[in-house]
C-alpha cells in the first residue's frame, strides 16, 4: 500500500507562526488522486465526474482506503505543526469536564436520566425511585467498546417503569440495535431488534413496543444502499424478532417512511407517514383498548396476538401534524394546515366523520400566532406551549381550552427544551441553555408555576464575561435576517474587531437556536467572535421562511450567509481577512457553495459531513429523502438549479480559495463520505491558491451523534487551530 513519506510531508508543511500570509507559504504537495475519464450528458450538458470511484465504500475498496490513509497522513502531519492546537485541545477538554445531566423522564415511581461526570466518552443512564431517591446506575455504554464509539441512543421506559427499551448506535451509523433491560434487577433480557433506523420506541402497556425498521440490506451494502420499504412492527417482550407482528407497511409505495406514537392512556396508536424530510404527513390510527371508530368493526384478536386495525385519519401528504397527546378519544395535534407558524387542534374520534366525505372534524384550540410554535405538550391538566421568537425560546401554560394561565420566565436569550410529561401529572422538566450557559435542568409544576433546579452545571468560566446579542442584517434581496453574535464584553466595550467564526445551516425547516458548546467557548476564550446566522430555509419563522430557502429558492440561503459575512466586516466586528465559516451536513453544503461563490470573502472554512455532489445525492442511503429540500436531480428544472450551486461541480480553477478543512467520517451512512472525498479531490486538483485544502477523515464515527468525548475534543482542537491559523487568532500565552 502506497504511503506518504515523512520527507514529502515535511516539505509540504506550513510555517508554525501564529498567522501566515498565503504569499509566504509553499504549496502543499497533495497525494495523487486518480482521475477517471467519465463524462455523462444530462439534459444536454456534459457533466464530468472524474472522482466517482471515491464514492465506493472505504470498508470494501482498497484503493479508496489507501487514498483515505494518504490524505489523513498529510492532514495530521500538517495539523501537528499548528501552535494553537495544544492550547485548544487543553481548553476544550477543560470546558467539557463538568457534571451534566439529561432531561429526566418519569415512569411509574421511577425517574430516569442520563449523567456524564465530565470526560466520560458516553453518558450513563441512571434511575431513581422517587424524585429524591438514591441514584442507581442502570446502563453504562462506556463498557461497550474500547474506543468509546458505541453509544446509548434512545431509551424509553415502559409506562409502569419496570422495563426499559433502549437503542444502541455503533460507530456513528444510523442503524440501531434495540434491547430491553429489567429496571429492578438490571438484567438485559434476550430481546434484540436489528435493522431499526429512523425509529421511535413506543410502548404498548408493558407487553411490548412498536418500532420502525427497513428490510435487511444485502451483504456489503449496509452503509450505502438506498433505504426503502420502512415498516412498523410490534415486538412482544420475550419473543424473537422473527415473531414480531407487522402493524403497518406500504409495499406499493416503498418510498414512504412510517413512525408510531402511543397515547399516554394507551388507547390509541398514531402512525405518521411521510415521503421525505418535508413536514407533510398522512395519519392513521389504531385502537388499542377495544374501542372502535364510528362505522368501523371492532378489531378481534387472534391466536394471542393483537389485531392491528389501521384506520385513516388524515389522508394525503399535505401538512405537518405532530401528535401532542390523547385524552380518551380526543387527540391533540400541532399542525400547519391553514397556519404556517402552526396551531393546536383537537379531534374527537368517537364522533362520526362528516357526511360530505371530508373526514373527521378538527377544532382549533390554540390559534396561530406571530411566533412559531416549537412544541406543545399536555402536562397535568394543562397545555405547555414553547414558541420561537426570533429564534429564541419563550414558554407559557394554558388551559386545555386555550385560556392563558401563566408565562414561564426564562430570563435570558436562550433555548428551552423538554416539557415532556403526562396528563394527570403536573410535573415536568425542561432544560435551558445559551451560548454562554451549559444546559441547566429544572423541574416545573404546572399547577403552581414554580420552577426548581434539578441539576445545575458547575462552570469553569464566567458567563457574565461574554455578551450575547441579536442583530438583524439585510440580505441581497432586502430580506431582514437575524444573527446571534457572541464575544467577550471587552471586545464590545473597546469596539475592537476580532477573528470570527460564522456558523450556519439554512435548510430542512431546522431552527438554529442558542446552545452551549465547549468547542465554541474555547474559540471565545481565545478572543474570537462566534456568530450564528438564522438563514432562510430553516424553521425560525415557520413554513414561509423554510420555503424561501429551498428548491428553486436555495440561492437565498447562500445570499443570506454571504450577507452575514459582509455585515460582520462592515460593522467592524470582524477584520478583513479574519472571517471563517463553518457548517455541517446541509451546512457543509452551505460552506462549499459560498466559498465557490465568494472565495475572496473568507479566510478559512470548515465544511463538515457536507452534501457536496448535488447531482447524485439521492442515490445513497437516506439521500432520497432530501429531494423535498433540494429537488430531483433527474428532473430538468431541478437539475438546472442544483447544477448552478453544487459545490463539487462549481470549483473555480486557478482562483485563490480560502484555507479549507473538510471533515467527515468513514462510517457516516447519512451523508456518505464520498461527497467530501470527491469535493476535496477536485479542490486539490484545481490549483486554487497556496492556502491548504485538506480533509480530516475520522474513523468509527458517523454523521455526528454518538461521537465519544475524546473524538469531539480532538476534532474540535484540529478545526479551531486550523481556523485560528488562517484568520489571525492568537491564543493566550
Amino acid at each position: 500500500m502506497h504511503r506518504v513519506s515523512s520527507a514529502l510531508i515535511g516539505a509540504a508543511l506550513l510555517s508554525t507562526a501564529a498567522h501566515v500570509s498565503a504569499e509566504s507559504v509553499p504549496a502543499l504537495q497533495y497525494p495523487d488522486t486518480r482521475k477517471q475519464d467519465l463524462v455523462e450528458t444530462q439534459f444536454g450538458e456534459a457533466i464530468a465526474d472524474p472522482y466517482r470511484w471515491l464514492e465506493n465504500d472505504v470498508r470494501t475498496d482498497k484503493e479508496v482506503a489507501d487514498w483515505v490513509e494518504r490524505q489523513n497522513a498529510l492532514t495530521q502531519a500538517y495539523l501537528k505543526t499548528l501552535p494553537q492546537r495544544g492550547w485548544f485541545a487543553q481548553r476544550i477538554r477543560a470546558l467539557t469536564d463538568y457534571e451534566r445531566f439529561g432531561l429526566p423522564q418519569k415512569a411509574g415511581k421511577s425517574y430516569f436520566y442520563t449523567r456524564n461526570s465530565g470526560l466520560q466518552n458516553q453518558s450513563q443512564l441512571f434511575v431513581r425511585t422517587g424524585l429524591n431517591g438514591a441514584a442507581r446506575l442502570l446502563i453504562d455504554p462506556n463498557t461497550w467498546a474500547k474506543d468509546g464509539a458505541t453509544a446509548l441512543d434512545a431509551w424509553v421506559p415502559s409506562h409502569d417503569g419496570k422495563l426499559l427499551a433502549y437503542s444502541i448506535q455503533d460507530g456513528g451509523s444510523d442503524w440501531r440495535t434495540i434491547k430491553v433491560i429489567d429496571v429492578k434487577t438490571g438484567k438485559v433480557l434476550s430481546d434484540e431488534i436489528k435493522w431499526a433506523k429512523f425509529t421511535g420506541i413506543a410502548w404498548v402497556g408493558s407487553e411490548g413496543f412498536l418500532y420502525s425498521r427497513f428490510p435487511q440490506p444485502q451483504p456489503g451494502q449496509e452503509f450505502q444502499s438506498l433505504n426503502k420499504n420502512q415498516a412498523i412492527y410490534f415486538h412482544r417482550i420475550g419473543t424473537p424478532q422473527s415473531a414480531d407482528e407487522l402493524v403497518y407497511a406500504t409495499p406499493d409505495r416503498p418510498e414512504l417512511g412510517h413512525f408510531a406514537d402511543v397515547t399516554a392512556d394507551n388507547r390509541w396508536v398514531v402512525i405518521s407517514t411521510s415521503r421525505g424530510t418535508d413536514a407533510k404527513y398522512e395519519l392513521h390510527v389504531v385502537p388499542l383498548a377495544g374501542q372502535k371508530l364510528p362505522g368501523a368493526r371492532a378489531a378481534v384478536a387472534k391466536g394471542g396476538k393483537r389485531s392491528w386495525a389501521v384506520h385513516a385519519l388524515v389522508p394525503g401528504l399535505n401538512h405537518e401534524w405532530r401528535l401532542v397527546e390523547g385524552l380518551g378519544d380526543t387527540l391533540y395535534f400541532a399542525t400547519n394546515k391553514d397556519a404556517p407558524k402552526l396551531k393546536v387542534v383537537k379531534v374527537d374520534l368517537s364522533a362520526a366523520p362528516a357526511s360530505d366525505g371530508a373526514g373527521f372534524t378538527f377544532s382549533e384550540v390554540i390559534p396561530e400566532r406571530a411566533e412559531t410554535l416549537d412544541r406543545a405538550q399536555i402536562v397535568g391538566n394543562r397545555l405547555i406551549l414553547s414558541y420561537l421568537r426570533d429564534a429564541a425560546s419563550t414558554a407559557e401554560v394554558v388551559s386545555l381550552d386555550g385560556k392563558p394561565v401563566r408565562q414561564i420566565v426564562l430570563n435570558a436569550i436562550g433555548k428551552a427544551s423538554g416539557f415532556t410529561g403526562r396528563p394527570g401529572d403536573p410535573e415536568t422538566f425542561y432544560a435551558f441553555s445559551s451560548f454562554n450557559q451549559p444546559s441547566a435542568i429544572y423541574r416545573f409544576d404546572s399547577n403552581t408555576g414554580e420552577s426548581t433546579p434539578f441539576a445545575l452545571p458547575k462552570l469553569t468560566f464566567a458567563p457574565d464575561s461574554y455578551a450575547v446579542e441579536q442583530r438583524f442584517y439585510t440580505s441581497r434581496d432586502g430580506t431582514r435576517v437575524p444573527m446571534f453574535i457572541v464575544r467577550k464584553k471587552g471586545l464590545v466595550d473597546a469596539n475592537q474587531p476580532a477573528p470570527t467564526l460564522l456558523y450556519g445551516y439554512g435548510g430542512f425547516d431546522v431552527a438554529l437556536t442558542p446552545s452551549f458548546s465547549a468547542v465554541r467557548m474555547a474559540w471565545l476564550e481565545a478572543g474570537g467572535v462566534f456568530a450564528m446566522a438564522n438563514l432562510r430555509g430553516g424553521g425560525e419563522y415557520g413554513k414561509a421562511w423554510h420555503d424561501a430557502g429551498r428548491l428553486a429558492n436555495k440561492q437565498n440561503v447562500f445570499d443570506d450567509f454571504i450577507a452575514a459575512g459582509e455585515y460582520l466586516i462592515a460593522q467592524g466586528i470582524t477584520p478583513k481577512g479574519g472571517l471563517t465559516v463553518q457548517g455541517g451536513s446541509n451546512g457543509g453544503l452551505l460552506v462549499g457553495a459560498v466559498v465557490n461563490q465568494r472565495p475572496d470573502l473568507f479566510a478559512a472554512g470548515n465544511a463538515a459531513v457536507g452534501v457536496m455532489d448535488m447531482l447524485r445525492f439521492d442515490r445513497f442511503t437516506a439521500g432520497r429523502y432530501w429531494v423535498d429540500d433540494y429537488g430531483y436531480p433527474g428532473k430538468e428544472a431541478d437539475f438546472r438549479v442544483l447544477r448552478a450551486y453544487s459545490p463539487y461541480h462549481n470549483i473555480k480553477v486557478g482562483v485563490n480559495y480560502p484555507a479549507m478543512l473538510v471533515t467527515t467520517a468513514d462510517t457516516d451512512d447519512r451523508v456518505v463520505p464520498g461527497h467530501s472525498f470527491k469535493y476535496i479531490a477536485a479542490l486539490q486538483a484545481a490549483k486554487a491558491g497556496t492556502k491548504p485544502h485538506l480533509i480530516r477523515i475520522e474513523t468509527r464515527a458517523g454523521h455526528g451523534s454518538g461521537k465519544p468525548t475524546d473524538k469531539v475534543v480532538e476534532e474540535g482542537a484540529d478545526i479551531l487551530a486550523f481556523l485560528a491559523q488562517w484568520s489571525g487568532l492568537s491564543v493566550p500565552e
